[in-house]
């Protein structure tokens, strides 16, 4: 067999990234449900990553801490993982919630 072929055959290996978009992240993780208002919240000045006003293409990576404001509602989320795709039970493993 060529080299091709066998490189080919081998399993492909999906890396979790180090750092991902703030705006997605919020989205994969299911914090906010669509990328659009996770864009509009970071725009505005909703969204605070470890403390500081945070804009939609900001990378955040595991160990930040996610602060959003929604009228009088102010949430904290730690971020546990990190992944470029999650199926819906698997989104809240991503994070936990501080009190």
């Amino acid at each position: 067999m060529s080299r091709k072929v066998i490189e080919a055959r081998k399993p492909v290996e999906h890396v979790a990234p180090e750092a991902i978009r703030l705006d997605k992240f919020l989205k994969i993780s299911r914090i906010i449900k669509r990328r659009s208002v996770a864009n509009d919240a970071c725009s505005t000045g909703h969204v605070t990553v470890n403390g500081r006003e945070a804009k939609p293409g900001t990378d955040v990576r595991v160990g930040d801490v996610l602060g959003i404001r929604f009228g009088e509602k102010y949430s904290e989320y730690e971020i546990l993982s990190i992944a470029e795709h999650a199926a819906k039970q698997d989104a809240a493993s991503m994070y936990r919630a501080r009190a």
